[in-house]
């Protein structure tokens, strides 16, 4: 008889799974380093350390993105990354290619606002900018459909101070999206609205077809609703909803940075956001 007991006094105890396990040794995310994501079994050298990822490329120079706080593994050792204490590439970046701000203390929202068309635009713009934003204190909401500028722009009361900036898709000549903004920009409210947009029939195509492994976005029909007409042209499944939702998300997983957009559409978004923080004149 032995009075140890190897379940312990509480099987259900929180914890009780990491009992006796050693915490991950934490290891500097420095380049050329070969790491394991363990979850996907991806396994590459570090290219490339942001504020929030860690790019790898493995042996056929195929390269993705893992959020940093992910598990890591080297030689089948779990480890934790950590940004570089003395990071050979200078100040930390986010993804919009600004200096990341790891010090500043949460921010009042500005009155000011920027509205975007629908909620795929919206996440887009919270992926790559969403650092700079709350930095910033601007907060972007989106109006499900360009239609409903003119209500929500006599709801909000635009001023000086309290600008709004509008990004919209399809913002080309002879569009309707053309002729909403041009009406504003005559109206009084012009001076406090600034309404720009990309070329785009829809915010999916101006992530660079390169990301998903495309010469070029395929031309839809205008007989079919273009989002099931892409995920129909690409071989996804686009019966529901839900199907199309799922195709976004899978089209949003690979823009890691900045770099990853249309020209067209990364100038539009800056324009917006110094519009919205300069000062009132």
């Amino acid at each position: 008889m032995t009075d140890f007991d190897r379940y312990g006094d509480d099987v259900l105890a929180k914890g009780w799974k990491d009992a006796g396990r050693k915490p991950p040794r934490v290891v500097d995310a420095v380049r050329d380093l070969v790491v394991e994501e363990t979850r996907s079994g991806f396994t590459g050298a570090i290219v490339r350390v942001e504020a929030q990822t860690v790019e790898l490329v493995d042996w056929k120079d195929r390269v993705r993105a893992f959020p940093l706080t992910s598990a890591f593994a080297i030689d089948g050792e779990p480890v934790r990354l950590q940004y570089p204490r003395a990071a050979p590439q200078g100040r930390l970046r986010s993804a919009s290619g600004s200096f990341a701000v790891t010090d500043a203390t949460a921010r009042v929202a500005l009155p000011s606002r920027i509205f975007v068309e629908g909620r795929h635009d919206a996440e887009l713009v919270e992926k790559v900018w969403g650092h700079d934003l709350r930095i910033e204190g601007v907060a972007v909401e989106y109006l499900e459909g360009v239609d409903h500028l003119a209500d929500v722009l006599k709801e909000f009361k635009p001023s000086p101070t309290r600008k709004v900036g509008v990004l919209v898709d399809h913002l080309v000549k002879g569009s309707k999206e053309s002729r909403i903004a041009e009406q504003i920009s005559r109206s009084p409210l012009g001076r406090s609205v600034l309404v720009v947009g990309h070329p785009y029939v829809d915010v999916w195509q101006s992530v660079k077809p390169g990301r998903l492994g495309m010469t070029e976005w395929p031309t839809i029909p205008r007989s079919i609703e273009w989002k099931h007409g892409i995920c129909q042209a690409l071989g996804w499944p686009h019966d529901e909803q839900a199907d199309i939702a799922r195709a976004w998300q899978r089209i949003l997983g690979q823009v890691r940075t900045f770099a990853d957009l249309e020209p067209a559409f990364l100038g539009r978004v800056e324009e917006l956001i110094d519009f919205i923080t300069a000062p009132a004149a």
